[in-house]
């Protein structure tokens, strides 16, 4: 079986490491707050190149928290990509915002053209969602943003260490939100997510948010959330963050022997990715009008893959208020199409010659 993702293999890889901080939290009685958390974020944020991280329960809190710190005028207009999985839109509509959705380009990220039109009076923010580990065309969104007074929140929850122009994203934007969900390319062992920026008095209204609108203990300056990253958790992620570039590397190897397994292979397009860019890679994602029958093809071959995500956000019953279901968007076209090949460190290149020469035998 050539499994899609294998967190218990890369468990096997770093036995000792986290054994011995989940011991030492454990043994600290560091469970919530202390040196270990604040120790992560420190390190995070160095390794996003950001000035400040703020640990927080997950990641849609981080972004729910994001758009409250930034006090955006109550009611406005937050464009959101039509491809992406609904905690970037819900967020939005949680926090007193109205979702615009906007489309996606051959990256499957938001396209800048389809954002400006979509840009009203009342648009006070972007979320630039870096989907599957593609960073979005920070530079055109920035334009954007610029030339009509917009926020730009990043979305990183799939595009932990990714780079767009030899910048890690998430501090290019205003500020940046993770998820540490276990199934991330930083994954915990049970929820968490980060968020980061450069402004420091941003930095500690969005602790303050997460914190009960404190920053000493009993003293809240207004009311907030519970919403902290343990001290577990922390723990376990420390030990992963210093071998998240091996991991990227490999998954890179990967993605570049599947694009040459199957760049002359007819009815499927392969990911496109952006110049300038460090794709993270937390999904290898093709494209094909075959998409059920070559899952169930490659599912008898003992391939396991996923669909990230059949049914594009305007298409949700949550969101048919909005009217864009049948709107002419390459998210609403493209939902029916998309199929995750397996992806992740566990993958030796004879496993990817596996896939390559399944998904062959089914076209051919």
């Amino acid at each position: 079986m050539i499994k899609f993702l294998d967190l218990y293999a890369q468990y096997q890889t770093m036995r000792q490491e986290i054994d011995a901080a989940i011991a030492d939290t454990i043994s600290n009685s560091a469970f919530i707050g202390g040196e270990v958390v604040s120790g992560f974020e420190k390190a995070f944020a160095e390794y996003q190149h950001a000035k400040h991280c703020v640990g927080v329960g997950n990641g849609t809190d981080a972004i729910e928290i994001a758009l409250e710190a930034l006090d955006l005028p109550r009611g406005s207009e937050v464009i959101v990509p039509a491809n992406s999985f609904i905690a970037s839109s819900e967020a939005v509509s949680r926090t007193g915002y109205k979702v615009v959705f906007a489309d996606v380009d051959s990256t499957y990220t938001l396209d800048p053209a389809d954002v400006k039109k979509r840009i009203t009076q009342q648009t006070s923010a972007i979320i630039a969602v870096h989907l599957y580990g593609q960073p979005c065309d920070m530079d055109a969104l920035r334009k954007l943003a610029e030339e009509h007074n917009l926020k730009i929140i990043e979305d990183c929850a799939q595009a932990h260490g990714a780079e767009y122009k030899g910048k890690r994203i998430g501090a290019i934007g205003d500020i940046g939100t993770f998820s540490f969900y276990p199934g991330k390319n930083l994954g915990a062992y049970g929820d968490g997510g980060a968020i980061v920026c450069n402004d420091p008095d941003l930095a500690v209204r969005c602790r303050m948010i997460a914190n009960h609108g404190r920053i000493a203990k009993y003293d809240h300056k207004f009311e907030g959330r519970n919403s902290r990253l343990d001290g577990l958790q922390a723990a376990i992620l420390s030990v992963k963050l210093k071998k998240l570039d091996l991991w990227l590397c490999k998954r890179n190897e990967i993605a570049q022997r599947y694009n040459a397994g199957l760049r002359d292979v007819q009815h499927i397009v392969l990911p496109h990715v952006r110049d300038e860019v460090r794709h993270a890679y937390h999904l290898f994602v093709i494209r094909t009008s075959r998409r059920d029958d070559l899952a169930k093809h490659l599912n008898a071959a003992q391939i396991q893959t996923g669909i990230h995500y059949p049914i594009a956000l305007p298409k949700l019953e949550a969101y048919a208020y909005l009217g864009q279901a049948t709107a002419p968007m390459n998210a609403n076209k493209q939902d029916t199409e998309l199929l995750s090949l397996p992806m992740g460190e566990h993958l030796s290149l004879d496993d990817a010659d596996t896939v390559i020469n399944e998904v062959k035998k089914f076209f051919a």
